[in-house]
Order: C-alpha cells, then sequence, then structure tokens
C-alpha cells in the first residue's frame, strides 16, 4: 500500500467500534471522522476513540476531502440510500449487511459506483477470514466428495423491544440481520445459487419474523441447504457442510477470530482442522484498500451481494404465503 486509506464513519452505531481497533494498528488504515445527527453524541465518539474530527450530520462528513472511503453502519432501510450519497460525493463504501431492502435498490448503489468511479462491497466480513478461505478450499478439493447438504444457524436472543431490528420501517427482522449470514455461506461453499426456497418464521408484536427456518434446492437438485436464524433463543452459530465423502463442521463460522477450528469427518474418524486466524474485521478492511488502490476486484461482489438478497426476497415471500418460491435470476 502506498498510503493509508482514510475511513469516515457515517453513524456511532456500536458495530463502528469493531472496526476502531484493527483500523488504528493496521498501517494501512486511518480513521478521520465519525458522523451523527447529534453533535454531541458525534463528539463523544470521536473523544472517546480518539478520532480526529467528528460532524452533526452526515453531509458534513461527505464532504470532507480528507476521506476517502466511507463505513456505512445505519439502519438497513438507509443503506441505500446513503450508500449512494457517498458515492456521489465521490466516497468509496464498505456497507453493512444487507447491503439492501430490494433488487432495486442494489441496482441504483451499483449505478451510482459506476457513475462515479468508486467501490462498493458489502460488509460480509467472514468472507475474508483464513477459516472461511480455508473453509472453501477444503470443499472445493473435494476433500468432501461432492457436497449435498449444508446446515447453518444463528440465533441469538433479543430482549431490546425498542430496537431497530424490529422495527418493520427500518428493515427489521432476524431473516435480514442474522438469516442473511447462512444464507451467504451456504451460497458461498457450494459455489451455486438457489432456484427454489421455502420459508417459515415465527413473527414477533411488531410483525417482523423472530424465528426464521428456511430450505433451499440449489441448481438441478444438485444440493440442498437448510439454516434457522433468530431473536428468540440463546446465542449459537454453526455450519455443517455433508458431502458423499465426508463432512466439515464449523462451530463459529460467522465471527471467527485468532485460533479456529473445524472439525472434517472422513472415513469414520474426525479430524481437527486448526486454522491460523486474525481479527475478525482486518480482512474486509485490506480488500477494500486493494480495491481503492490496486483496483484489485471486491471479494464480496455486487452480483454476490444481488444474489444473497434474491434469496432473503423468496424466503421472505415464500414465509408469507405458505407456498415454495422459485428464484429468478438476472
Amino acid at each position: 500500500m502506498k498510503k493509508n486509506l482514510r475511513w469516515g464513519f457515517l453513524s456511532t452505531a456500536h458495530i463502528s467500534q469493531k472496526l476502531i481497533l484493527p483500523i488504528q494498528k493496521s498501517k494501512n488504515h486511518q480513521i478521520i471522522a465519525v458522523a451523527s445527527r447529534d453533535e454531541s453524541k458525534a463528539r463523544a465518539y470521536a473523544k472517546q476513540f480518539q478520532i480526529p474530527q467528528s460532524y452533526g450530520n452526515y453531509e458534513a462528513l461527505l464532504a470532507d476531502p480528507q476521506i476517502d472511503v466511507i463505513y456505512n453502519p445505519l439502519p438497513n432501510h438507509l443503506h441505500a440510500e446513503w450508500t449512494i450519497k457517498a458515492c456521489q460525493a465521490g466516497k468509496h463504501v464498505l456497507c453493512e449487511k444487507p447491503m439492501a431492502l430490494s433488487l432495486d435498490e442494489i441496482d441504483a448503489m451499483h449505478s451510482a459506483a459506476q457513475k462515479a468511479g468508486v467501490v462498493i462491497q458489502e460488509a460480509f466480513m467472514y468472507r475474508h477470514h483464513p477459516q472461511t478461505l480455508k473453509a472453501k478450499e477444503l470443499v472445493d478439493s473435494g476433500y468432501l466428495g461432492q457436497v449435498r447438504l449444508g446446515r447453518g444457524v444463528f440465533t441469538f436472543y433479543l430482549k431490546d423491544d425498542e430496537n431497530v431490528r424490529l422495527k418493520p420501517e427500518m428493515g427489521g427482522g432476524s431473516l435480514w440481520d442474522v438469516g442473511v449470514y447462512p444464507v451467504s455461506y451456504l451460497r458461498t461453499m457450494l459455489g451455486l445459487e438457489p432456484e427454489t426456497v421455502w420459508g417459515v418464521q415465527q413473527t414477533g408484536p411488531s410483525g417482523v419474523d423472530i424465528g426464521f427456518s428456511g430450505e433451499m434446492v440449489f441448481q438441478k437438485g444438485r444440493a440442498l441447504g437448510q439454516f434457522q436464524c433468530g431473536f428468540n433463543a440463546v446465542f449459537h452459530t454453526s455450519i455443517e457442510l455433508i458431502g458423499d465423502e465426508g463432512s466439515l463442521y464449523i462451530p463459529v463460522p460467522f465471527s471467527p477470530y485468532t485460533h479456529c477450528e473445524m472439525v472434517h469427518y472422513w472415513k469414520g474418524k474426525n479430524e481437527t482442522v486448526k486454522v491460523k486466524g486474525q481479527d475478525l474485521y482486518l480482512g474486509e478492511l485490506d480488500n477494500m484498500a486493494e480495491c481503492v488502490f490496486n483496483g484489485k476486484p471486491t471479494r464480496v461482489t455486487i452480483e454476490d451481494s444481488q444474489a444473497n438478497t434474491r434469496v432473503i426476497l423468496g424466503l421472505l415471500e415464500s414465509a408469507r404465503s405458505g407456498n415454495k418460491v422459485r428464484i429468478g435470476t438476472p
């Protein structure tokens, strides 16, 4: 890297704190500013995390000429609007998942990025981690034979009734919040796209899903995918990939850190696969820098984000109608 990638944080959302330490420890990144619609909140956040500049509105952040890239962790319904505005201001964008709540929004974001000549990427941090790259290597090398079934879980108990994750007008629901992870993971590992999906949901008082179970039939029935997600169960994550010759169990698939272990089952025996990890968020930060400075493609492409969103929308339609839904293609 010839220079640091200079970051601006669009809001003081709690998840933003996950990126601060790896940015501050890295020689390739620098936090320039943070913005909030509450100026005192932005100022306090900047002081707490030693960020040089704070702004009391988002527009001022986008206008700062020192900033190269915007991190957008706003509520789901604001991802498209402010990513497009950042692109129009000439900023690259790392946008939290889900990229947007509709395919039309993603198309508009892509168009804005292309017109401005900037990079945008969905922030699936797990995709850049050494454990995920190793799991993908094992699958692609035939360690499991042909993968026939993928299973995933991501749940946690959400007690705050006022949380934005429970507000339908803000793109709430467990599928948009945590279900996107197993859907993305299974698609990535299989290297296939679902043709048909079926979903069942448990709805909470606000009307959003607080529990969701989904099934996916991948191209020409080559593999089946199953997952559960929710806000109404204890914290649990896992991924299991089952092939005709072996299986791979990943107990911490979405938030691995420095010491990672997976279990490979083959010929009646379990083998522990150890992976030297790294900070969970460092990979996505460095990938953005490589894309901006060296023209490297994003690991999470816009086509990937479109495909994941297409599956989520199909699952929601299925849950509402009670019918299986065939997923369209571009």
